[in-house]
């Protein structure tokens, strides 16, 4: 537009332009001079006209590219991968149980059962099939998707299909949402909302209004907010804790006499496999697994008995509770055998401690709820406390109790008043805690060269322990998988390494051999009732396991140590075990005099 300036005919300074011909007229009509409206709009060029040509280059955008491994699986497909390592080495374990131990075929059929119904069983159990969660997932135009982009890449690789995968996806939802009927809706929304000064006043009034009325609406003061805390991408029903479960199982399925520590033996002993499995493992399973899938498949610490009876009594709970499958009974016989032996016992010994276990009701299930205590009333409780325990600890706890009766193991001297009495039979409180105290002592030798938790040094070994660690050391560091080199040279050759015993085989033997038979005491001399001295059953002590400040008597403490070691847990548990029946016991012989005064 002009400047407004005045008309020269008539001096007016409204001016306006007229729409058909482009001129500047006033308010009067008349015409500005000397003004010209110049269009570059050319529609037609000349054949003499430079025309500038537009090229296109070929060149593509470059993508950022992923550094990340192809090869390593995730998600589902890597959880699938993760179980099949995961059976893989149990089959490895029952193949050297059954070996071992010279099991029965049905052993690894046990086994295999066992093992499908603890996956069932999981929380979250794994998927039939590695990528069906992407073939079924997305829907029937999946197959025309898959086509085009197998198109492009007529020989993908197998590490490639995750991502393949993801990429027909995002395909897929943009299709639907181009043929989609709300685009035009939606291109009408974007139109209104391209006012950037309209949408924050629509912004701000939306914010007070719900503001206000929550203010109206919460007046009362409002509970903290909760802390949502992370779940653990690896279960705790998923470690490789549940393959040694399964074979607890399927030995108590056989009615195998077998406890806790005798897994875990083998397992530190590097014979089961467990530690560092993944080196056990072939190439092309090993290939496929993330760093975190590796530590999973390889613990550096052997279960401990309490870890693996929660794991076994859930799994023989479930198994019976939702497919009906009962597990037997402890083979208890063989087991008290071995907890009575494990604390230089006798005959008579596990003869006394068979009947202390039938008048304490002794739990001889993996767990409580198969087998409940019968209800005589309505408010009688279907289970007591610790029937839930480890087995072997109940079986020794008993045995500690028939100790407690002969001995007291309290520093006071007990001797019996009759000649029948079994105590006759038995040897002296010295002699026997002498025997337990050498064969903790042994044990406690022998076990640090397997266990992590012992300190241990070589400047302390002589040459034949030095020669078992070595051995020893080799067997746990070396893969089983990988050939061994064996090279000659004047050493070897002139001065051959002999072949002493094994390990494992020294290791198992101390375990399992015959301990030397401590002779019985002399025949009971005679005594009076009222000469002061105390006879076996009298005076017996029980002691608060829940006492933090208080102390046991040395004599009690050495067979509560030696029993701990051998059940593998601490000797608060075992001790807390022993209280329980022990107030049992004293039920029952309350009971029992009431009966006999009616």
């Amino acid at each position: 537009m002009p400047p407004r300036r005045r008309c020269q005919v008539c001096g007016s300074k409204q001016w306006h332009k007229e729409p058909s011909n482009g001129l500047i007229t006033c308010s009067e009509g008349h015409v500005l001079q000397n003004y010209r409206n110049e269009t570059r709009e050319v529609t037609e060029l000349g054949p003499h006209a430079l025309r500038k040509r537009a090229l296109k280059s070929g060149r593509k955008r470059k993508e950022r590219q992923s550094k990340a491994n192809l090869q390593l699986y995730h998600g589902e497909r890597a959880r699938f991968h993760y179980f099949q390592c995961l059976q893989l080495v149990l089959r490895m374990q029952i193949s050297y149980l059954a070996e071992s131990w010279n099991l029965p075929p049905e052993f690894e059929t046990i086994c295999r059962d066992v093992w499908s119904l603890n996956l069932s069983l999981l929380p979250k159990p794994p998927p039939p099939e590695p990528l069906i969660y992407l073939r079924d997932g997305v829907g029937d135009t999946r197959p025309t998707v898959a086509s085009t982009s197998s198109s492009k890449r007529p020989y993908p690789d197998d590490g490639n299909d995750v991502d393949q995968a993801h990429e027909d996806d995002s395909l897929m939802i943009e299709q639907r949402r181009s043929e989609s009927p709300s685009s035009s809706s939606s291109s009408s929304s974007e139109d209104e909302g391209d006012d950037p000064i309209m949408s924050d006043l629509m912004r701000e009034a939306s914010v007070i209004s719900t503001s206000s009325d929550e203010e109206e609406e919460n007046t009362g003061p409002q509970p903290p907010p909760q802390v949502v805390k992370k779940k653990k991408t690896l279960r705790q029903y998923d470690r490789p804790d549940s393959t040694v479960a399964v074979l607890v199982l399927a030995c108590w399925t056989l009615r195998l006499p077998v406890v806790y520590m005798d897994f875990v033996r083998l397992i530190e002993a590097y014979e089961l496999p467990y530690l560092e499995s993944i080196r056990l493992l072939p190439h092309t399973l090993t290939l496929h697994l993330t760093k975190s899938t590796r530590r999973a498949l390889s613990p550096y610490y052997a279960p401990t008995p309490l870890q693996l009876h929660r794991l076994t009594s859930r799994l023989a709970r479930l198994v019976y509770s939702q497919y009906g499958v009962f597990t037997p009974e402890m083979n208890a016989a063989p087991v008290l055998w071995r907890a009575v032996r494990s604390v230089c016992g006798t005959p008579v010994i596990y003869a006394m401690s068979k009947k202390i276990a039938r008048i304490v009701s002794l739990p001889l299930t993996l767990h409580h709820s198969l087998a409940p205590l019968p209800r005589v009333k309505k408010g009688d409780p279907g289970w007591h406390k610790f029937d839930n325990a480890i087995p072997e600890a109940s079986l020794i706890a008993v045995v500690i109790i028939v100790l407690k009766l002969v001995y007291g193991l309290d520093g006071k001297i007990r001797m019996p008043l009759e000649r029948d009495d079994p105590a006759c039979a038995l040897p002296s409180v010295t002699e026997l805690l002498a025997a337990i105290e050498h064969l903790d002592a042994e044990s406690a030798d022998q076990a640090a060269l397997f266990s992590v938790k012992e300190p241990i040094s070589a400047l302390d070994f002589d040459d034949r322990t030095l020669d078992r660690y070595i051995a020893f050391a080799e067997k746990a560091l070396l893969s089983p998988l990988e050939p061994r080199k064996s090279q000659r040279s004047a050493v070897t050759d002139f001065f051959p390494l002999e072949m002493g015993e094994s390990v494992t085989a020294e290791h198992v033997r101390l375990h399992s051999q015959v301990l030397p038979s401590i002779p019985p005491a002399s025949s009971a001399p005679r005594h009076d009732r009222n000469d002061g001295t105390l006879h076996p059953g009298e005076q017996y002590p029980i002691y608060n396991a829940q006492d933090i400040l208080g102390t046991f008597p040395d004599e009690y403490d050495t067979v509560i140590r030696r029993a701990a070691h051998w059940a593998g847990v601490d000797g608060d548990y075992i001790s807390g075990v022993v209280e329980r029946f022990e107030r049992r016991l004293v039920r029952w012989w309350g009971r029992r005099q009431k009966e006999r005064e009616t």
